[in-house]
């Protein structure tokens, strides 16, 4: 039995064909096209869906696909995306499907992520568990009692638009000093390129730091101690057995993790700070993959769907 996982992000279309042991075949990598239009966008995922398909010859019955934004899974209505503009209230579900001519679901892309990680990853054999990936923007997603926790407009996670200062720079959420507005990966980079010139890649940046500059060990850490101004907030509210940490940002490994569980050791409630274990995701790029090939099947065994 296959499904195909697509992961939808602001920079790239990742998809590919995935078994029912998590085994991915036949990957597929495309820019996510620079205007970003509604029409285009959605043309460039059905024909390498379609092509995937005809190539592989492979049967499938079903496509899972995660989303960069906030979504009713439900009723497989995107109600908007942060970072490509033109997309409200689109009921993609019902779009791929009838183009597809197959089953769709439809979900957040960090909760897709968080299911490949509970069930195949990182935060196998957690009850209770929070995901985050850092990227172009940030996201996240809930599980509690090991079931995919959504909230009550099926819109909870929103990991990156918590603000963490009462002033600061605008959102592309409408919001003001949130998360993603500090760690989210070009604001990374504008404060890189302020200090190494424009050439600066996060790569490198990382390769600056091990090789123990100075300055680039400081924008990490800053990095670390932002993303942990949120996230001790999480761990005091939702007490969780794991937070897994994804996306190209976390490329950086210990260089955010090892200051980050500083903070939150020293920083959060005690009982919450001793039981939490701060974990790099485990599946890497097909997490998104995996885990949109998961949305509906996992959440009707052990996953299932929580609304507050």
């Amino acid at each position: 039995m296959y499904t195909i996982g697509v992961d939808l992000g602001a920079t790239y279309i990742k998809m590919g064909i995935v078994d029912t042991r998590a085994r991915v075949y036949s990957r597929r990598k495309i820019e996510t096209p620079k205007s970003a239009k509604k029409a285009l966008l959605i043309d460039a995922i059905i024909y390498n869906i379609k092509d995937i398909i005809k190539a592989s010859g492979k049967k499938i019955h079903r496509v899972g696909i995660g989303v960069p934004g906030p979504v009713d899974s439900q009723k497989g209505i995107v109600h908007y995306f942060p970072n490509i503009k033109g997309w409200k209230e689109v009921p993609l579900k019902a779009i791929l499907q009838k183009r597809l001519g197959m089953a769709v679901e439809l979900d957040n892309d960090v909760n897709a992520m968080t299911l490949g990680e509970f069930t195949f990853g990182a935060g196998r054999g957690s009850d209770n568990l929070v995901c985050i990936t850092l990227g172009t923007g940030v996201g996240g997603g809930i599980i509690i009692g090991k079931r995919l926790y959504r909230g009550g407009s099926m819109t909870a996670g929103e990991i990156g638009h918590i603000p963490i200062n009462e002033f600061g720079p605008k959102c592309n959420c409408a919001g003001y000093a949130c998360l993603e507005r500090y760690v989210g990966n070009k604001y990374i980079l504008e404060r890189a390129k302020n200090v190494f010139g424009a050439g600066i890649t996060l790569e490198r940046l990382s390769a600056l730091a091990r090789s123990r500059d100075k300055k680039a060990i400081a924008i990490w850490t800053d990095v670390a101690e932002k993303l942990s101004v949120a996230l001790i907030g999480v761990v005091n509210l939702l007490n969780p057995d794991k937070i897994v940490i994804g996306g190209g940002v976390s490329g950086a490994g210990s260089l955010i993790l090892t200051p980050l569980a500083k903070q939150i050791k020293s920083r959060a409630m005690k009982d919450q700070a001793r039981h939490v274990k701060i974990v790099l995701a485990a599946l890497g790029p097909d997490a998104g993959i995996i885990g949109s090939s998961l949305l509906g099947v996992a959440e009707r065994s052990s996953a299932k769907t929580t609304v507050k």
